[in-house]
């Protein structure tokens, strides 16, 4: 059992990492009242972002010349760049012109999925690879580099301290988020935006402003979790229509931590062993069984949001005015 535990929980956590970027991002973004179901589509741009920045300086650097601090931060920058162009765009058409959230963030998940596949497909063909897939192995080396002293750690090193900076950074940034939104004047401002914006726009609270920023931010964490996927957890490997359903699953996750970013740490290594439970437990040649293997993240966030519902308490529930445009001439 303690074997298991040791091969599982370091996949587990490894799967939960893109799930935890993309959940501690959308969390800002709701506080704000901004319900952006593109999140899946952010994800994916901003992973081809980075593809795109690593593919550049990769392939037109010299061996001599290749420098892993740039190998790390130009498809970092792209990323957030690409992520952060993203959320810029959701927030034009939602709180600038009062879009459909809804619509819009479905628009962008679709827009974003197929942004991520005509680049990918196009870097495949200039690499003039034999396999639907480009392979960005030193670039990826760095960025999946671990800790040195981890393995002589034992199982100690290969549970806690075999990951790579993106999966610590996920956690600070989780950290982070919680203190900020509960813990600072400026969570507190926003928190007020989300639940009611007349309000905090009669205190003098810019809401536009805290909207855009929110939304902006919240979309550039998200991003890193497909940069993750790409560099980390997929060995720099891209391939079209690679991330799945993880996207709508950080979404999930939200629901599943109740708007508490810090509740994401342990909640995304969850769903992560969730997401894979169906490797570990034997099902045969039985199709069926894994497909419901594969259900239990879902089913578990229809769960707990059955129990949230009835017990009604009020800061286990979404912020009062997700999902609506805020019309000042209403106020």
């Amino acid at each position: 059992m303690f074997d298991f535990l040791i091969s599982f929980i370091p996949r587990a956590v490894t799967q939960g990492i893109p799930l935890m970027y993309g959940s501690v991002g959308e969390t800002i973004t709701e506080k704000s009242g901004n319900l952006n179901l593109g999140t899946a589509g952010i994800m994916y741009v901003g992973g081809i972002c980075g593809v795109i920045g690593a593919f550049a300086y990769e392939t037109n650097t010299p061996a001599d010349r290749f420098s892993g601090f740039l190998a790390v931060i130009i498809p970092l920058l792209c990323c957030l760049l690409g992520s952060l162009l993203m959320g810029l765009l959701y927030c034009f058409l939602t709180v600038s012109l009062r879009a459909n959230q809804n619509v819009t963030g479905l628009a962008m998940t679709t827009f974003g999925v197929g942004f991520g596949n005509f680049f990918g497909g196009s870097l495949i063909k200039l690499s003039g690879a034999d396999v639907p897939s480009i392979a960005l192995s030193k670039t990826s080396s760095y960025f999946s580099a671990k800790l040195p002293f981890a393995d002589s750690l034992g199982w100690f090193g290969k549970i806690f301290l075999s990951y790579s900076f993106l999966a610590y950074l996920a956690i600070a940034a989780a950290v982070a988020a919680s203190i900020f939104i509960f813990k600072s004047r400026r969570g507190l401002n926003l928190r007020a935006v989300g639940e009611s914006p007349a309000t905090a726009d009669a205190a003098g609270i810019n809401v536009t402003r805290y909207k855009y920023a929110a939304t902006c931010i919240g979309a550039m964490i998200s991003g890193l979790g497909g940069l993750y996927y790409v560099m980390d957890y997929a060995c720099g490997v891209w391939s079209n229509d690679a991330f799945g359903d993880r996207g709508w699953l950080a979404i999930a996750l939200v629901i599943f931590t109740i708007w508490r970013p810090g509740h994401s740490i342990w909640a995304s290594i969850l769903f992560g062993g969730l997401y894979i439970l169906h490797i570990f437990i034997p099902s045969g040649t039985n199709l069926a069984i894994k497909e419901i293997y594969q259900m239990a993240p879902f089913v578990v966030t229809i769960i707990v949001l059955i129990f949230t519902s009835m017990r009604n308490k009020r800061e286990n529930q979404p912020p009062e005015s997700l999902g609506r445009s805020y019309f000042r001439e209403d106020r």
